[in-house]
């Protein structure tokens, strides 16, 4: 009969075994693309009969994935701009609603995160058609913008939950402006959930598909589009090298979101 102590072991052993089985179950599938993308093949190839660095050279060196990241950069981080100010202060301006608005507030900032990605791509693109922005930098962004508010809603929103804002009253009591007391009071204590949120928008609009299919082209068509416009006609390592990419800077910001030590969601 085991006693509290092997029992104890037991568990811990349990809960490291399902937590492990876990995440080889849900990164399994995109780690596969890892290997392929150093196949000397011309095909996609697991596992690869032979290693090369052969579809990299070519990825740097192809002036249509160039293009193509640098337009991902640009609208990444005009996405990541626009949306982390104004998903702050949704987040910081919800707090102060009763507990019944303060549901239905949040369940309309965040139902783009929740309907279809579809449905808001094609009704972004009737609207940008009208205005002629479709194919625009502008227009491109305000899709991504309305998929990453969401994302840095709900982050601040949990780093808010744990604010005691008694100190931001204290801080105007004490003489300071409604400014002074955010930049020194409330700024530096949310800070790390700024950055997580700043990161999660970031790679939201790097990854994202359904709304360029519909709003980018020319030389705003990002990564995401060119790989399935590729994929149409050909599928080559070329597709796995850049799905690495993205899998490495999207687990360097999961590393960075776990690095600042606070739950964000």
């Amino acid at each position: 009969m085991l006693d509290g102590f092997g029992t104890s072991r037991w568990l811990t052993l349990l809960k490291w075994t399902g937590a492990i089985a876990l995440a080889v179950f849900m990164s399994g599938p995109s780690l596969i693309v890892v290997p392929m993308s150093f196949s000397a093949s011309d095909f996609l190839q697991f596992p690869p009969t032979e290693l090369s660095l052969r579809w990299y050279q070519h990825f740097f060196s192809s002036l249509t994935w160039m293009d193509a990241s640098r337009a991902s950069l640009v609208v990444g981080v005009l996405t990541t701009a626009l949306s982390v100010p104004i998903g702050i202060a949704a987040a910081y301006g919800v707090m102060s609603l009763s507990a019944r608005m303060r549901i239905m507030v949040s369940a309309l900032i965040v139902l783009p995160a929740i309907i279809p990605a579809i449905l808001i791509a094609i009704g972004l693109f009737f609207v940008l058609a009208r205005i002629g922005m479709v194919g625009s930098l502008s227009g491109l962004v305000l899709g991504h913008v309305a998929l990453a508010i969401p994302v840095v809603f709900v982050v601040m929103s949990a780093a808010f939950s744990q604010f005691d804002f008694t100190q931001q009253k204290a801080a105007r009591s004490l003489g300071a402006t409604g400014w002074q007391a955010w930049r020194k009071v409330v700024l530096p204590q949310v800070s790390g959930s700024i950055a997580a949120a700043s990161l999660l928008a970031f790679v939201t609009s790097l990854d994202e598909v359904v709304v360029a299919m519909f709003v980018a082209s020319g030389e705003y068509t990002t990564l995401p589009k060119v790989m399935f416009t590729l994929l149409r006609d050909q599928i080559d390592p070329t597709i796995a090298v850049v799905s690495t990419l993205l899998l490495l800077i999207a687990t360097l910001a999961v590393l960075v979101v776990l690095k600042k030590g606070k739950p964000v969601i």
